[in-house]
């Protein structure tokens, strides 16, 4: 009997934890989106915005969302990447911009102490990403990975074929929706710019010349199919999960 109870209760912590883990995943997904819409309204080019949202993963690998506010930890994420990008950003401009995502009708901030104190506050929670990262805040993007692809991938096909179909268009749009969620700080970039690539020809439906070798194979030699497969998965299933946080 005892025996039974036990499995009961295992069961369902893990289902319990499973449950948990769908919604964090949820938090994680709407709190980039909030990254990557705030960085655009800053006009941050591609790479800080990628750095904050692997910062912001980074954190989150070690700190608990039941301690830590993740939109505090974004903004202080946005403006950590401004410095390590060389796009230095103001934190009233973050903080504004930050406070009009959430308030679309309100007008900027006064300069009161709610303002200071939450300027504190971002400040403050930088230093603890700096910390809990141990200072490791300069990373390597798949973004100049994508671009030597799609210039091989475009040898290979006939100059109509490459002009009819948004192939590059779609790869990079993939690439920037990877940082929604941990697959871009759990895989390498090159990896994660071949599958963004892969993807995009399998949407359209495009077939390469093959030779001895796949054409992937070529471009990035230390990855498999199944690995492909695996992070291709995981990208289809952000997809999924844009859905259920709309």
């Amino acid at each position: 009997m005892s025996t039974q109870a036990s499995a009961s209760g295992s069961v369902n912590e893990a289902r319990g934890r499973s449950a948990q883990d769908v919604e964090n995943s949820k938090t994680h997904f709407r709190v980039c989106r909030f990254i990557i819409e705030t960085g655009v309204k800053l006009g941050m080019r591609s790479v800080p915005m990628a750095t904050a949202c692997v910062l912001y993963h980074r954190f989150f690998q070690s700190a608990s969302l039941r301690v830590y506010e993740p939109y505090l930890v974004a903004m202080s994420a946005i403006y950590l990447a401004g410095k390590v990008e060389e796009q230095h950003l103001r934190t009233r401009d973050i903080i504004n911009v930050c406070h009009r995502y959430f308030h679309p009708e309100s007008e900027p901030m006064e300069l009161d102490w709610k303002f200071w104190e939450l300027r504190d506050s971002v400040v403050q929670c930088e230093l603890l990403i700096l910390r809990q990262l141990n200072f490791q805040v300069s990373f390597e993007h798949p973004h100049k990975y994508v671009l030597q692809y799609l210039l091989s991938v475009k040898s290979l096909l006939n100059r109509h074929a490459w002009s009819r179909t948004p192939i590059a268009e779609t790869a990079l749009a993939v690439l920037k929706d990877s940082y929604h969620g941990s697959v871009c700080v759990r895989y390498k970039p090159q990896h994660l710019a071949l599958t963004s690539l892969y993807l995009a020809l399998q949407t359209y439906g495009v077939q390469l010349p093959r030779g001895e070798l796949e054409w992937w194979q070529v471009v990035c030699a230390d990855i498999t199919k199944a690995q492909i497969e695996t992070i291709m998965s995981e990208l289809l299933q952000l997809y999924d999960m844009e859905a259920k946080c709309t």
